[in-house]
């Protein structure tokens, strides 16, 4: 294993992986796999420093997926309730495998680039279940992580083929991360092989839709202070 990779399994009772199309009309509809921002902002969860960016290499099925709809009363946005339903996945165990590299938008925490220290920090909050709590998509879905090699033990779809997914989104670029002034949504062709799923990097989707103008505060770095 690199020393700035993590493998871990993640499970919970439901997960909710919202497909965007179906926000318009209130009721939410999961997608049937995570998407790679909800996978990143899980390992956030476990471990994250404003140097380092997680970067979601695959993830595994292990559960067979199944879904169960709920009746919910979510609070409207000019007082009271309405009545919606949203669709869950139910009984969900994956395996993921990540890393880190550097935040290049970050100069000012150069000298933070240590990969032996932030390794060993998040191996040790990995062990201890994250430093914040582990949610599969939605607020309302508890999730749970712990370190366990990725490809172990037996997953239902070991046996299979090929699933695809059609057009899926990725995840989003934030100008915190990459050189842009927009916030821009990423998708890709999203497949699934004997239960794997290989995520491409984000700098290799070529589906892209520009959400909005979108920029942060650069952080003021003498050259000395980066040297």
């Amino acid at each position: 294993m690199k020393e700035n990779s993590i493998e871990y399994s993640l499970f919970g009772k439901y997960a909710l992986f919202t497909d965007p199309v179906t926000k318009i009309g209130g009721e939410k509809s999961t997608y049937h796999i995570p998407t790679y921002e909800a996978i990143k902002g899980i390992t956030q969860s476990i471990y994250w420093k404003p140097t380092i960016i997680w970067v979601i290499d695959k993830i595994r099925v292990i559960n067979k997926i199944s879904t169960e709809s709920k009746n919910i009363k979510p609070i409207c946005y000019n007082g009271g309730n309405d009545l919606s339903v949203y669709t869950y996945l139910r009984n969900v165990e994956y395996q993921v495998k990540a890393h880190f590299e550097w935040n290049l938008q970050r100069p000012d925490l150069a000298k933070d680039r240590n990969e032996n220290k932030h390794y060993d920090m998040a191996k040790r909050a990995l062990e201890k279940g994250g430093r914040r709590d582990i949610f599969l998509g939605a607020r309302e879905c508890q999730g749970y992580v712990e370190p366990k090699a990725f490809g172990s033990g037996i997953g239902f779809y070991d046996e299979e083929l090929s699933f695809s997914y059609g057009v899926m989104f990725h995840g989003f670029d934030y100008p915190s991360e990459v050189n842009t002034e927009k916030l821009t949504a990423r998708f890709w062709n999203a497949k699934m092989e004997k239960g794997i799923i290989e995520f491409p990097r984000p700098q290799d989707c070529i589906m892209r839709r520009e959400i909005r103008n979108y920029s942060v505060r650069k952080p003021d770095v003498k050259a000395e202070e980066i040297s």
